[in-house]
């Protein structure tokens, strides 16, 4: 019996211009490269500039995925679009993006889950395809985390950078079992007791200010490694998997050393982990994305690959996406 996967048919990123390294960032507070590499493993990370926005990187990003998937924008019937920073309070920045690529029919609409929102956008998109809401969704991680953060706390302001990433997702038919391309099986989680731990400060019903990115780093760390090796676990009970069937663990890229755990946890071998946090930092819902464009633009993503997706983020919120290229 036939099933309904979604299938990744193209993907893309986008990449501010402007460039912020550690020796930069060393010059406005009081760190260093070292320290900042120590404990995250950021080199660097990318800033938009004046004028810029959130839009401005989904829409380049969302181009390239339609390139890369053969289709235009006429083809696309949904796009959910992932950020924590969106360009206005209302309308949704999808909305902005479906306008600036001339879709006029279908609907758009923002999910916002952190760092957590691509890995979330997946899954609703996964649930729209599958149940016949739509068939074919343009999907979009996409951040300017720059424009919320404290330029005056060490502990966050090295962190962060802006881009943005997205995939085609398309309906196909398939015989339902493992080798299946597309989206394989999504497990999600919340948990609101943890909202001070990492948090903005701000928002139009409390202080009618966008406020400042606000974390608790050591507390972060301490939950992430526990809560993200629990939705992968549950992948493989679904599906029968295990790590070693992975070809590819593209993990949200929060931090080195809490990818570096996740992978030995799960016994995911270091060869199989995609990281581009040393030159990107955090760039929260656009993280994965960027990641997964990256290595399918330099080679290591080949068709029928097993890739496992996950991500922590504020809230907190966390999930997986396990899926077959």
């Amino acid at each position: 019996m036939s099933v309904i996967r979604s299938t990744v048919t193209g993907c893309g990123s986008f990449l501010p211009e402007k460039i912020l390294t550690n020796g930069d960032l060393a010059k406005m507070v009081d760190t260093s490269d070292e320290w900042i590499v120590q404990r995250t493993g950021i080199e660097q990370r990318h800033i938009a500039g004046e004028g810029q926005f959130t839009s401005d990187l989904a829409l380049e990003a969302a181009r390239r995925a339609l390139e890369s998937a053969g289709r235009e924008a006429s083809d696309i019937d949904t796009i959910i679009l992932a950020t924590a920073t969106p360009d206005n309070t209302f309308p949704a920045t999808s909305v902005t993006v479906q306008a600036k690529l001339g879709i006029t029919h279908g609907f758009a609409f923002d999910v916002q889950a952190v760092c957590s929102g691509f890995v979330y956008a997946m899954t609703t998109a996964d649930a729209y395809i599958r149940s016949g809401l739509s068939k074919r969704c343009l999907v979009i991680g996409a951040e300017t985390f720059s424009r919320i953060l404290d330029w005056e706390d060490r502990t966050t302001c090295v962190l962060f950078g802006d881009g943005a990433g997205a995939v085609v997702l398309e309906r196909t038919e398939c015989a339902g079992t493992n080798d299946d391309r597309g989206i394989l099986t999504s497990h999600l989680r919340s948990d609101g007791r943890h909202k001070e731990k990492l948090y903005v400060d701000g928002g139009p019903s409390t202080t009618q200010t966008v406020g400042h990115l606000r974390m608790e780093g050591r507390e972060v760390f301490k939950h992430a490694v526990g809560m993200i090796t629990d939705v992968i676990e549950d992948a493989y009970e679904a599906t029968g998997l295990t790590s070693d069937d992975l070809d590819w663990f593209i993990p949200h890229q929060a931090n080195k050393r809490i990818i570096d755990a996740s992978a030995r946890k799960l016994g995911i071998a270091p060869e199989k982990v995609v990281t581009t946090v040393q030159s990107h930092g955090n760039t929260s819902a656009a993280s994965i994305p960027l990641a997964l464009d990256s290595a399918v633009r330099d080679g290591r993503v080949k068709k029928n690959d097993l890739l496992m997706l996950e991500a922590m983020g504020g809230g907190f919120t966390w999930g997986s996406v396990l899926l077959r290229w």
